[in-house]
């Protein structure tokens, strides 16, 4: 597993992460396999959620009785979550006193009495960045959250949080996949006349970060679009996945492995998110971080996935 300097912190990361919003229903052992397989890939950085699971909290809880970790394995982990998304009713929440109180919540799940990593899920239309400011400087000050990132953010997003916010933002979890990738495939095709491909949708983030400084990470890495399934072995994709297969099985890796090589042979410093809970599926997903595509490989997937080259 290739790892690197997380820009703007001491944190030595993997370009593959564990994301684990979906085991609010796992068994301890379970979740302890699946830990423990990502960690044998070499896997040391954990994503979670406040909001993820029925409840709020539940599956940084169930991360944290079932790891139960001791401080020398808890210096081991990265462990990264998120606050902002209020499920019920549904609403954002950049507020001083959510954030605050989401992280403290989220401590208390997760057993721990640091984050290193806390990113805002998703934009808060109604953010005030004085707030975010001071909830960030209290948080760090109090040990309780080492350092600060966002998601699913546009670049005049961040420039505005950026106005206030002394911290440095070091990353930006967006979403990504071969066949939902408008971060870059507007780029390839800017100013064509009558194509929906060159209509900007994302307000040139990837190049803001890469610009800034700001570490990319991609989630929902095997989604077809907005979760509509994967696209790895559909048969809409059917010229995808033969080439996906045919370089699969050209370096000897499964088809996941060559799905995450795409998105981490980009030169933007990208991280994968995982959201499998099959222990099988991490060990082959984080294989593609031990390949490198060549240009015209990656190329050759970005068409084969139905974008185009003008």
């Amino acid at each position: 597993m290739k790892t690197f300097t997380l820009p703007g912190t001491d944190l030595v990361v993997p370009e593959v992460v564990l994301g684990l919003m979906r085991i609010a229903e796992k068994s301890d052992d379970e979740i302890r396999t699946l830990v423990a397989t990502a960690a044998d890939a070499g896997i040391d950085f954990i994503d979670l959620a406040d909001v993820y699971g029925p409840a709020l909290h539940e599956c940084e809880a169930r991360y944290g009785a079932a790891m139960n970790l001791t401080s020398s394995q808890r210096e081991k982990v990265t462990i990264q979550t998120k606050a902002g998304i209020v499920p019920d009713p549904l609403s954002f929440d950049f507020s001083y006193e959510h954030l605050v109180a989401s992280v403290d919540g989220s401590l208390k799940a997760l057993r721990t009495d640091y984050v290193d990593i806390l990113l805002l899920h998703r934009p808060d239309a109604l953010v005030e960045p004085e707030e975010v400011a001071r909830a960030f400087d209290d948080l760090q000050a109090a040990g309780k959250v080492r350092h600060f990132g966002v998601s699913n953010q546009k670049p005049s997003q961040m420039e505005l949080l950026r106005r206030s916010v002394k911290q440095p933002i070091v990353a930006n979890q967006v979403q990504l996949s071969l066949t939902h990738a408008n971060l870059f495939t507007q780029g390839t095709a800017i100013n064509m006349d009558s194509l929906d491909q060159s209509i900007d949708r994302d307000n040139g983030t990837v190049d803001y970060c890469r610009l800034n400084d700001i570490a990319l990470q991609a989630w929902s890495p095997f989604q077809a679009g907005f979760f509509t399934g994967p696209f790895l072995g559909s048969g809409e994709y059917a010229e995808l996945n033969a080439v996906v297969d045919r370089l699969a099985a050209e370096y000897g890796v499964p088809a996941e492995a060559i799905a995450t090589a795409w998105i981490l042979r980009h030169p933007a410093q990208w991280q994968v998110v995982l959201g499998t809970t099959t222990p099988a599926r991490v060990a082959a997903a984080a294989a593609g971080s031990d390949i490198t595509l060549t240009r015209y490989e990656w190329y050759e997937l970005y068409r084969a996935a139905g974008h185009i080259l003008p």
